[in-house]
């Protein structure tokens, strides 16, 4: 075709530096979409997850790069993403570093969330080459038009061929089943690693949203902290964080539960085991639910009047992997005088609601930021 285009008279040839590069990159678009299945990721601070139109949830791994160097671009070598790089936090040599590139939902380190964005996009399609995927990835509610720029920018670089951004209050109120298209109020509660966001939707918009930097992270932290002025024990994160896992809650079970750890002991500077009881974790968490508790009561103070009634019946959906903390739904039901529940998937709400805007353009052109 460009052959027969050249050949053309001296009035059409202007249009001949520019018709066949513009025809070559939609040729090519094309092809590279027919490998490439379109995704939903759910770039979160503690895990990343991915949804492949027509496959589902695909992949479900920590926000996590192990590198090897220090300094700026291109002087760092990728070692491991997500699984393999957490098994190596706390655990590595001095030339090796576990990092999270994602702090408090946003992109804290540009150069290493491309290039785990790139590692998992290859590793769900399962080929390095003519990987050329639309992606919807979800941010928070209220970030930057700089914040915006870099995921775009990273997903870009990491291959995408198409990079639409959704807020998270609106994917997670989606993925949770609430009626988000028509006039009715709903509320979703999304407590993630970084940050937890408590949002009011309506006619496939958001009616209120806030967010705080509270999360999962800082319920760890809390834990660390609290064994650290308890026992003069220093644990690590992953540690804090299976304590959590395991005995966490914020009522009594009824039995006193409690699971054996081990850290450094601060006196003596050796390793040493220690028993954290069900009741101390709870003590340790106090603020972090606090502050979750609270972003629920002032959203609830700033709902408009005419909302007040679809969220009294609907209550309040709770999402993000925060929301499993054993009976925080009755705590909050409590504090506030209105039903919460947790969702069917909470860990996989945002993205599963990422995942079906995939599948209704309609939808997709009216509720992704512009």
């Amino acid at each position: 075709m460009y052959a027969l285009l050249s050949e053309q008279p001296a009035c059409f040839q202007p249009a001949v530096d520019v018709f066949p590069l513009t025809l070559q990159h939609m040729i090519l678009d094309s092809i590279f979409g027919l490998f490439s299945n379109d995704l939903a990721i759910d770039l979160g601070t503690a895990n990343t997850l991915i949804y492949q139109k027509g496959r589902g949830v695909v992949c479900n791994e920590p926000t996590v790069v192990a590198v090897q160097g220090e300094g700026g671009r291109g002087k760092r070598r990728v070692l491991a993403v997500g699984n393999e790089a957490k098994s190596m936090l706390g655990r590595t040599p001095e030339a090796i570093t576990a990092i999270r590139p994602i702090k408090d939902g946003v992109i804290a380190d540009f150069e290493m969330a491309e290039e785990m964005l790139r590692q998992l996009i290859r590793k769900v399609h399962k080929r390095r080459a003519l990987v050329r995927p639309r992606i919807i990835i979800s941010v928070p509610h209220g970030i930057t038009e700089v914040e915006k720029r870099a995921v775009r920018e990273s997903a870009e670089s990491a291959g995408a061929r198409e990079v639409y951004l959704i807020e998270e209050p609106m994917a997670a109120a989606i993925g949770a089943g609430l009626p988000v298209t028509e006039a009715k109020g709903s509320m979703i509660l999304d407590i993630g690693g970084g940050t937890t966001e408590v949002a009011i939707v309506s006619l496939k918009g958001i009616v209120y949203s806030h967010s705080a930097r509270v999360g999962g992270d800082k319920m760890d932290e809390a834990i660390s902290n609290y064994v650290r002025r308890q026992y003069n024990v220093l644990i690590g994160d992953r540690t804090a964080e299976q304590i959590k896992i395991a005995i966490g809650s914020v009522f009594p079970s009824g039995e006193e539960q409690a699971v054996e750890v081990t850290g450094r002991d601060l006196v003596l500077g050796i390793p040493k085991a220690i028993i954290v009881r069900e009741s101390e974790v709870r003590e340790a968490i106090v603020e972090p639910v606090s502050q979750i508790v609270e972003l629920v009561k002032i959203a609830l103070e700033k709902c408009p009047p005419e909302l007040a009634s679809d969220l009294i019946e609907g209550g309040i959906a709770m999402a993000g992997g925060g929301a499993l903390l054993p009976r925080l739904d009755a705590l909050i039901s409590q504090r506030t005088g209105m039903k919460a529940k947790v969702v069917e998937d909470p860990l996989a709400a945002v993205v599963i609601g990422s995942g079906v805007i995939l599948d209704q353009p309609e939808l997709l052109r009216e509720v992704v930021i512009q």
